[in-house]
């Protein structure tokens, strides 16, 4: 944490060199606590972001910078990327939450921007620091400003937002951009353990959207044959995903279809879904050549294989997690390969393992 939080402290330093004590208090204070209080009125949150924006230059590149916790600082430039002010609002309001056990690990990141002050590598007044420090702790550490020299010199206008949603942020532009004009069908592909699902129930919170997922459309056991497994893609009932969602989705009436269940290995009852603005098809061969073009946007998960065996290891039993590596691993791997999936995706995302440091 110590190495870290050094690291982050000397980047803000360096990005912004006029910052002052309680600049620095506000960067370590959001680390902790994120967006410094709950919100209960989302339209008014909204409003408050749309006139930031409109008091910031129309060619403001988007910047985000990470905070030294769960949380990063959103810059409105990004507004101009295309994300909407709405979808920032419900970004920021899904990242208001308490902290309650926070004051502790924050005094400890104090203690580390305090040293950095008394080795010189943070020019600041050590007396100053010493004393905003000082009072700051005898008001029990609240939220604090940025110093008039910050807010004249930067003009900041960001938002605290989880860093969940960070990696998105360019995908959730490009939904914007798109809905903006019309309805979106999005398809996020990529292999096993690399976060479709978990990356679709993200959109589900933050946009009013269905979601399908191609693991409903495991074949049928009479389908399971040696030719078809040769089939590029082969190990997906893709004709019935087309029958009974693409064909409803590209004309824009419900989906009604039957989900495959692995535990009668047969199908269930028929699910019927009204459409919305934005649909989200997620899995594994949802971004198959035969499908393509009826998609808006896609998105293509990139994990690298030792972090993948890592999660797949960590979310199965050793025998379910044999059957990836020697099943069904090798034939995403073909598929990816022969149908150069990442080359066709409009978003990739690439997915990092975090560390502890």
């Amino acid at each position: 944490m110590n190495k870290n939080t050094r690291e982050l402290l000397l980047k803000h330093y360096k990005n912004f060199p006029n910052l002052q004590a309680e600049d620095l208090l506000k960067f370590l204070f959001q680390s902790v606590f994120g967006c410094e209080h709950l919100v209960s009125d989302e339209n008014t949150a909204l409003q408050y972001i749309k006139q930031e924006h409109s008091e910031i230059s129309a060619t403001a590149l988007p910047f985000t910078e990470p905070l030294d916790g769960n949380y990063c600082r959103v810059y409105l430039s990004w507004l101009n990327k295309g994300l909407s002010p709405e979808t920032l609002t419900r970004l920021f309001c899904l990242s208001a939450k308490e902290e309650p056990d926070g004051k502790a690990l924050l005094l400890q990141k104090t203690e580390i921007a305090h040293e950095l002050i008394e080795s010189g590598e943070i020019p600041l007044e050590k007396h100053d620091f010493d004393k905003k420090l000082s009072e700051w702790k005898g008001r029990d550490c609240p939220a604090i400003h940025h110093s008039d020299a910050f807010r004249s010199t930067y003009k900041p206008a960001y938002r605290v937002i989880d860093n969940k949603y960070a990696d998105f942020l360019g995908l959730f532009s490009a939904i914007d951009k798109l809905l903006s004009v019309g309805n979106v069908i999005l398809t996020l592909e990529g292999g096993s353990a690399s976060g479709k699902s978990t990356l679709s129930e993200v959109l589900a919170s933050v946009y009013d959207c269905n979601i399908f997922h191609a693991d409903d459309f495991f074949l049928r056991p009479e389908q399971r044959t040696p030719e078809r497994f040769c089939e590029i893609g082969g190990n997906f009932d893709r004709e019935r995903f087309y029958d009974e969602i693409i064909c409803s989705l590209v004309k824009n009436e419900t989906v009604n279809y039957r989900p495959f269940d692995c535990s009668l290995q047969a199908l269930g009852d028929t699910v019927s879904v009204p459409p919305k603005k934005l649909t989200v098809v997620e899995g594994v061969y949802s971004m198959h050549p035969d499908f393509g073009k009826y998609y808006n946007l896609s998105a293509f998960l990139d994990i690298s294989p030792d972090f993948q065996k890592k999660r797949i290891e960590t979310r199965n039993s050793p025998a379910l997690a044999k059957r990836f590596f020697s099943e069904w691993i090798p034939l995403e791997n073909i598929y990816f390969e022969k149908t150069e999936i990442k080359k066709r995706a409009d978003i990739i995302i690439k997915i990092i393992e975090e560390t502890d440091e």
